[in-house]
């Protein structure tokens, strides 16, 4: 499984949809799409900052993680970013590999 951040922000139209729904109604939607794609959900946080609700969720693998993103914005309610979330063990896999690479002019 992979962890990703799923960040959003809700339009006027989806806006109208939580105040009717209620947040805990709109916890337990995600949690199904999430259960629904064979990930976890870990946690859902409403925010009144730049974005709207911070989803920390397992998927099975990217492409997985992209088709629920595309699912949540194909809808028109609610933009949606993807970020893949990395482990500090993944991160010292990452560094440790060998990248050849030139700086630009040099």
């Amino acid at each position: 499984m992979a962890k990703f951040l799923l960040t959003t922000t809700y339009t006027g139209g989806g806006l109208e949809g939580l105040t009717a729904d209620g947040g805990t109604v709109r916890v337990e939607v995600v949690r199904a799409l999430v259960e629904n794609a064979g990930g976890r959900l870990e946690a859902l946080y409403f925010s009144f900052g730049q974005y709207d609700t911070y989803v920390i969720c397992d998927l099975p693998d990217e492409v997985t993680a992209t088709a629920v993103a595309i699912a949540v914005r194909a809808g028109g309610l609610v933009n949606a970013r993807l970020i893949p979330l990395l482990t500090p063990e993944q991160v010292d896999a990452v560094v440790n590999l060998p990248v050849a690479y030139r700086q630009p002019g040099h």
